[in-house]
């Protein structure tokens, strides 16, 4: 048995980094993780993977479609799935790898194997009790599926499963037009299978800016994506060489099939909190099956903590990682803090998709007077030269005090662009303050500015 200031249980991104800044607190600190690495879903099946996959697929797009108008001629290249994937196994040991590294440099203890909390202040792990003034649960989510789909990991796969499958299937059926299903969707789509989306809504990427979906999908068709929107998906089941999906159109209730070589399971994602002991505990959960916590990320339980995942808000890594420092200082009888009104989303897909704070159909709703500046990306010197003028910017001002309110990107490495209107709204600013600050030419970022100056006179090149 040892004692500790603080047990973690869950190394994915919440629970590392909360770990690593606990200790540089000064807080005695172990981490309990099941896996045979750290760094959880993301780092091992999720967000890791699936950007090696989309950065390789997207080479080979470029090299098919693009390479010959810059005079880069000759054959493009043959993929090599299973040297594809070795890449993308070692992109994960690099990062696995590192995240010891940290452990080892913080001094922070990684108790192996899955955890239960037989008790306020004790955490068992194998047959072993270790004791800790807080616990924090930081125990992520697990893919959800539907009734009538049943996950086998090979037919019928969830993201792991997609991850890592044998061949690059013929023709592939995405259940769910979300980010997951849309990023691993267009990996497949551009390594020459037939994909399929098949989504309940009638507009993919649910919640996000209307404008932006519309666009986005009208790009990823382009791309050789289908749609079967506004579908329910009655049935999936693993047939002798693929699978069936059965759905009804909500439209007038008819009832349609589609066969595939793969299913993708991508309707969304379910806290994971089997086996932590909870229900004995007392612990009070939400009715969505997430741990309640009040504003310090404390349950009702003295001394026991959750973040991430498994706690209402956006399932993001960077959100369990704001979460996973702030209660570390928390516990330090320092001040965390979470601005969850400027957590940014991004869709790693080509284009990228970007978006922070509200969308116009969140402030249409409230009532609130807002103003919209907007450019083009094929109005931006450096998106022209690479091929990459499909999109916008988007920034949403308030009317009146024109402090930004949101803004939504959906072009060229909007993922990154997207954190100067992150700074900027963390620190209050105003459209004019983006519009009156110098962005370097020829740039992406200079969308950026011309949207701002769009929400004063106008933009300059458009």
């Amino acid at each position: 048995m040892a004692s500790y200031d603080v047990i973690i249980i869950g190394a994915g991104p919440g629970g590392y980094v909360c770990a690593i800044r606990c200790a540089q607190l000064g807080l005695k600190t172990a981490v309990v993780e099941g896996r045979e690495t750290l760094g959880g879903t993301c780092l091992n099946v999720g967000c890791i993977p699936s950007k090696a996959l989309l950065h390789a697929s997207h080479m080979l797009h470029e090299a098919e479609h693009n390479f010959a108008a810059m005079g880069l001629k000759g054959a493009a290249p043959k993929v090599d799935w299973t040297q594809m994937l070795a890449y993308k196994t070692d992109t994960i040991g690099q990062n696995t790898k590192g995240i010891e590294f940290l452990f080892k440099k913080n001094k922070i203890d990684w108790l192996k194997g899955w955890g239960s909390i037989p008790a306020a202040g004790q955490v068992k792990v194998g047959d072993e009790v270790h004791t800790a003034k807080h616990i924090i649960i930081a125990s992520g989510s697990e893919p959800s599926s539907l009734p009538g789909v049943e996950v086998d990991e090979k037919v019928i796969v969830t993201s792991t499963g997609a991850l890592d499958l044998p061949k690059v299937p013929k023709t592939m059926v995405v259940i769910g037009a979300g980010v997951i299903g849309l990023e691993l969707g267009s990996v497949y789509a551009r390594l020459g299978a037939k994909v399929t989306v098949i989504e309940y809504l009638d507009a993919v990427t649910p919640g996000m800016d209307g404008e932006v979906q519309k666009t986005f999908q009208r790009i990823l068709k382009k791309q050789g994506l289908d749609f079967v929107m506004g579908a329910a998906v009655q049935k999936a089941e693993a047939q002798k060489t693929k699978a069936k999906v059965t759905y009804k159109l909500r439209k007038n209730d008819s009832e349609h099939s589609v066969e595939a070589d793969v299913v993708l399971v991508a309707t969304g994602r379910r806290p994971y909190t089997t086996g932590l002991g909870l229900d004995a505990l007392g612990v009070q959960m939400t009715k969505r099956g997430q741990i309640a916590v009040d504003a310090h990320w404390q349950t009702n339980v003295t001394g026991i903590h959750a973040i991430g995942d498994c706690i209402e808000g956006p399932m993001l890594a960077h959100k369990a990682e704001d979460e996973g420092m702030a209660v570390a200082e928390v516990i330090a009888g320092r001040h965390g803090h979470v601005n969850y009104g400027v957590i940014p989303g991004v869709i790693y897909t080509h284009p990228e998709v970007a978006n922070v704070g509200k969308t116009e159909e969140q402030l249409k709703e409230e009532g609130r007077a807002y103003k919209v500046g907007k450019f083009s990306f094929m109005g931006n010197g450096r998106a022209k030269a690479n091929f990459a003028g499909d999109g916008f910017v988007k920034i949403l001002a308030d009317k009146a005090t024109d402090r930004i309110l949101g803004a939504h990107i959906i072009g060229p490495a909007a993922g990154d662009l997207i954190h100067e209107i992150c700074v900027a709204m963390e620190f209050g600013a105003s459209a004019e303050d983006l519009a009156l600050t110098c962005h370097a030419h020829p740039t992406y970022s200079e969308a950026v500015r011309e949207a701002a100056l769009a929400c004063g006179d106008g933009p300059i090149h458009s």
